[in-house]
């Protein structure tokens, strides 16, 4: 009679233990869906930029002050991410590339996926507004706003989409340094711009390896409703081109205190030089392959740039 009654206790036990690692297992696997409906390294792209435009501002680094802007990036360019994948679901599960992120392979609802974009969004526009300056905080609504509920639904209607979305995705920079003065000036403008003009190449870039792909979702990225040819191939170069003196601006333009010097201009110039090349290949034979190389070159370009700033201011 022990034996079976220990015998007995020994299966609830373990029943229990079963149903308590089911339920740790269905929390992590929530949890995880959550971060890839965040698209994390997406976000440290953006947050990357937008830090570093913050240190081109700031007088004095206020870490404190990093921190906050860090963490708002983090939240609302995750919520940002989050509201676009849940207005694109039924598209996403068409498409190679998206068909196993959390909507599509119902790891999360909707209705989840909307309460954890939103939460998160507008944590990281309250943060801006109380934590660092009203004008920051306008900059991340903004930025969310457009991004989410406009340029994603465009982006299956017009090839616009793309001027349109580069909009909000050229706040990041113009946000880290307006958090920095509290000032909307010519200085913040610059930094939106270089990002502004960025995005036209490497998005395009992007559209072309991916063409087949957003075809399935009906995505119209491609510039005039194009294909990937030698006409879509001549606008990226022409617009890597433009890179170059759009990049070169806080070192050309006559400002009280100059940007930058004469080491970022050196390294900006020799970045423009390296990407217009890679077009200017593309749209000399416009393959798959020089494409790719035009878009991982963008990758590398943004990054190389406003890091060059930054050295150079200090």
């Amino acid at each position: 009679m022990k034996e079976n009654k220990a015998v007995l206790l020994q299966k609830m036990s373990e029943a229990e233990m079963e149903v308590s690692v089911k339920e740790k297992s269905g929390v992590m696997v929530k949890i995880k869906a959550a971060l890839d409906l965040f698209k994390l390294r997406l976000s440290f792209l953006v947050v990357v930029s937008c830090v570093l435009s913050y240190e081109m501002g700031a007088k004095e680094w206020d870490y404190t002050t990093i921190g906050w802007l860090i963490l708002a990036g983090f939240l609302l360019t995750g919520g940002s991410n989050g509201a676009n994948q849940v207005l694109e679901r039924q598209w996403d599960a068409l498409m190679h590339r998206t068909r196993t992120r959390p909507l599509p392979t119902n790891r999360i609802s909707p209705l989840g996926a909307w309460f954890v974009s939103l939460t998160a969004a507008g944590l990281g526009i309250f943060i801006l507004f109380y934590y660092l300056n009203t004008a920051s905080g306008i900059l991340g609504f903004a930025a969310f706003l457009s991004y989410a509920f406009i340029y994603t639904p465009l982006k299956r209607i017009t090839p616009w989409a793309v001027f349109i979305g580069a909009f909000p995705g050229a706040i990041a920079p113009m946000l880290g340094y307006v958090a920095a003065t509290n000032h909307f000036g010519l200085e913040a403008g610059i930094l939106f711009a270089v990002q502004f003009m960025w995005q036209f190449p490497h998005f395009w870039a992007i559209a072309w390896v991916s063409h087949e792909d957003y075809n399935r979702g009906g995505y119209k990225l491609l510039p005039f409703n194009g294909m990937p040819d030698k006409k879509t191939a001549f606008q990226i170069m022409v617009y890597s081109f433009f890179l170059i003196p759009v990049s070169l601006l806080p070192w050309t333009l006559p400002l009280e205190t100059p940007m930058v010097g004469n080491i970022a201009a050196i390294i900006v110039s020799a970045a423009g030089i390296w990407i217009s090349y890679l077009a200017y290949n593309l749209f000399k034979e416009p393959t798959l392959l020089n494409a790719r190389r035009v878009m991982f070159a963008s990758f590398f370009y943004l990054p190389i740039v406003q890091i060059a700033y930054v050295i150079d201011k200090i």
